[in-house]
């Protein structure tokens, strides 16, 4: 019979931790992308990725298969996943960290969106006052007409969309399709489309380069889990907003290992989109409202998946 430690301390710290972790894993892609292809990292860190994450998802034995019982929105759920993977890693080997994070942070916003279409959820004024102020935030990051807009903003933009596509797709699905599907199937295309790609950029890999894709890869899976304990330790209304803690992260590794300084019009807009982020977080926490509108916990569907996955292999093993 396992263990588990209810306390809302207990839980921000664990996510907290997750999320500084999640930090340091962007902060070695961006240091890897200098030297080599977004395709190879992407390709070396999935594979270190994929063997804890199979292996956890193999001891569920409540179902005798991997097949989707939604296939279309699957495979959509799994290339928009990819999108985003991809879009975001490239993202962070060619802006500033905080830039990047300001960006991807409208996720959030893009949910809700998104939701209307998809879900048939109905965005009340308060909600969209909350959307706007965060697309505000946006545009002021991006200064348009100002600055000159690089590819790299329009790649972190459609990776928050991507997300926001796949997030709200499992929040439609999620309680019909396994778990492990939704899981598995974005890391096992990703490996596909990202080896096939290899060849053409592989750059022979240094053995300290080497270790830190596999860094990143296992980074990813400690601080899901790191996340998935802070969620199951504290309310989500509570922990949801520790993810936002990474811009901090963002700012201090920049700073110190890429001479990065956020400008101003970077603070302000960051400001804009995490307060209206916040905003709909504990709006959508409040009962009466998340049971009118589910779509908040889209926001961290990843976690929720993966949590589902270990409940399930505790579960097989007591």
């Amino acid at each position: 019979m396992s263990s588990r430690i209810f306390s809302p301390v207990f839980g921000i710290g664990s996510a907290l931790s997750g999320f500084a972790l999640y930090a340091t894993h962007d902060a070695l892609t961006k240091h890897l992308g200098v030297t080599y292809s977004v395709f190879q990292i992407i390709f070396f860190a999935m594979l270190f990725a994929f063997v804890p994450m199979a292996i956890m998802m193999l001891v569920d034995k409540s179902e005798k298969n991997f097949r989707p019982r939604h296939p279309w929105l699957v495979m959509i759920r799994t290339a928009s996943s990819l999108v985003a993977l991809s879009c975001g890693f490239y993202s962070f080997t060619v802006l500033p960290l905080a830039e990047v994070y300001s960006l991807l942070f409208a996720a959030p916003l893009l949910i809700t969106i998104f939701a209307i279409p998809i879900l048939g959820e109905v965005v009340r004024i308060q909600r969209w006052a909350a959307v706007i102020v965060g697309m505000i935030g946006v545009m002021i990051v991006l200064r348009p007409g100002v600055s000159e807009l690089s590819f790299g903003h329009m790649t972190a933009l459609t990776s928050a969309c991507a997300n926001a596509l796949g997030s709200v797709i499992v929040r439609k699905v999620g309680a019909e399709e396994r778990s492990a599907v939704l899981i598995i199937y974005p890391m096992i295309l990703a490996m596909v489309v990202m080896g096939a790609l290899l060849p053409g950029v592989y750059v022979p890999l240094q053995l300290p380069d080497m270790g830190m894709m596999a860094a990143i890869g296992l980074l990813s899976v400690v601080a899901q889990l790191c996340v998935i304990t802070g969620y199951r330790s504290a309310p989500a209304g509570v922990i949801a907003p520790m993810q936002y803690s990474q811009i901090l992260w963002a700012a201090l590794f920049g700073y110190l290992f890429f001479q990065e300084t956020p400008d101003i019009y970077v603070g302000l807009g960051s400001g804009l989109i995490i307060a209206s982020g916040l905003f709909l977080v504990w709006r959508e926490s409040r009962t009466a409202v998340s049971n009118r509108n589910p779509v908040s916990r889209t926001f961290l569907t990843r976690f929720a998946l993966a949590s589902n996955v270990m409940r399930k292999s505790e579960r097989s093993s007591e």
